[in-house]
C-alpha cells in the first residue's frame, strides 16, 4: 500500500486538497468493488491539527502533523493563494520535511502554483517544472535555476512532478494513478470523474501578457511599440534601429528582459490578438490573419498552432459561440 501525504499548507486552495484525496480514495473504492485490497493510505498532513483556509471560511482537520510522519511514498503539495513569496515564508517549515522525505525515497507532486513551494526546496534546481501560465514570469524571477515549461500540463523529473494551471492538476493525478495502479485504473478514474485523459498541453489557455516588470526602458518601449502596431510587419532590424541599439545586443537585451526573443514576442502578440478576433468576431481565418499583419496563410497557421497547440480553425470552433 502506498502512503500518500497531502500537505495542508497555509493559504492552500481547498479544492487542491480535496481533489487528490477524492482521486486516491476513489481508486480504493474501485478496487474494493472489484474485490481487491486498497492501494492508497491517504492522509492530510499539516503543521497544526486544524488549518483554517479561505479567510477562515473553511477549516481542515489534519490526520497527522509532519513531525509524526517518518516516511511516506508520495507527497502532494497543493496550490495556494496570496503573494507567492509571503505564502512560501508562511509555509517554510514544510521545506526541510519535503526535502527529507524525498531523500528517503518519496516522490513529490506539486499542483498548479504549489510548484513555488516545491521549487523553494531546491529539489527542482537544474530540472524542468510546470505551473500556472499566469505566474510564469514571477516563477522564473524567483527560481532562475529551474526551467519552467510554460505549456506542459505534466512534468516529471526524477520523482518530482508538477502540473499546469488550475484544474489541469487532475491530469497529473491521473498520471500518478496510472503509474501506481496501472492504465486500466487510470482509464476507469478518467471515466468516473469525466476527465480527458492524456491531455498534455495548456497552450490553448495561455493568455500572453508580455513581461514588463524589468527596468530596461528601451526594451519596454519596443514591447509597447510591437503591441500598438499589430497590423504592421515589424522586423527585428527595424526595432533595433528605432531604439539605436545594435541588432545582436538588442536581441540579447530583449531576451533577458522578457524571456522571449524579439521574433517570439512579435509572434505571441499577433497570435494573442488573433485569438481574441477568433473568439468574438464573425471574421474568417484569412480576415483575422490580415488583421494581425500576416499575408502568408501557411506561416500564420504554423505560428498559431505552435503557440496555441490548435489550428486557427480548431481554435475558432472551440471558443467562438457563433461558430
Amino acid at each position: 500500500m502506498k502512503h500518500v501525504s497531502i500537505l495542508i499548507t497555509n493559504e492552500a486552495v481547498l479544492a487542491s486538497i480535496a481533489d487528490p484525496r477524492i482521486m486516491f480514495t476513489g481508486v480504493n473504492d474501485f478496487l474494493a468493488a472489484a474485490g481487491k485490497p486498497p492501494m492508497f493510505n491517504v492522509q492530510l498532513i499539516g503543521l497544526e491539527r486544524e488549518v483554517r483556509l479561505h479567510g477562515g471560511l473553511f477549516s481542515v482537520h489534519t490526520d497527522a502533523l509532519i513531525s509524526e510522519v517518518e516516511k511516506t511514498d508520495l507527497v502532494i503539495v497543493p496550490a495556494f493563494g496570496g503573494d507567492m513569496a509571503t505564502t512560501i515564508k508562511r509555509n517554510e517549515a514544510f521545506i526541510p520535511w519535503i526535502t527529507d522525505q524525498h531523500h528517503k525515497g518519496a516522490e513529490v507532486a506539486s499542483l498548479c502554483v504549489g510548484a513555488f513551494l516545491l521549487a523553494a526546496t531546491g529539489l527542482l534546481n537544474g530540472k524542468e517544472a510546470s505551473s500556472h501560465w499566469r505566474f510564469a514570469d514571477e516563477f522564473r524571477k524567483m527560481f532562475p535555476q529551474v526551467t519552467l515549461v510554460d505549456d506542459r500540463i505534466v512534468t516529471e523529473q526524477k520523482g518530482l512532478y508538477s502540473s499546469g494551471g488550475a484544474t489541469s492538476y487532475w491530469n497529473l493525478l491521473l498520471y500518478l494513478v496510472e503509474k501506481y495502479a496501472g492504465r486500466d485504473m487510470s482509464i476507469m478514474a478518467a471515466k468516473m470523474f469525466a476527465l480527458e485523459i492524456d491531455r498534455k498541453s495548456q497552450s490553448p489557455f495561455i493568455m500572453f501578457n508580455g513581461q514588463k516588470t524589468h527596468e530596461d526602458e528601451p526594451i519596454k518601449k519596443a514591447q509597447e511599440f510591437i503591441e500598438a502596431n499589430i497590423t504592421e510587419k515589424i522586423s527585428v532590424e527595424d526595432l533595433a534601429l528605432k531604439y539605436a541599439i545594435g541588432k545582436r545586443h538588442f536581441e540579447r537585451r530583449f531576451k533577458k528582459a522578457t524571456n522571449n526573443s524579439p521574433l517570439e514576442y512579435i509572434q505571441r502578440v499577433k497570435v494573442e490578438a488573433a485569438k481574441k478576433h477568433l473568439e468574438s468576431s464573425r471574421k474568417n481565418v484569412n480576415e483575422v490573419m490580415y488583421d494581425v499583419g500576416y499575408s502568408d496563410t501557411k506561416a500564420f497557421r504554423t505560428v498559431f498552432k505552435k503557440i496555441t497547440g490548435l489550428s486557427p480553425v480548431e481554435y475558432k470552433n472551440k471558443y467562438n459561440k457563433a461558430s
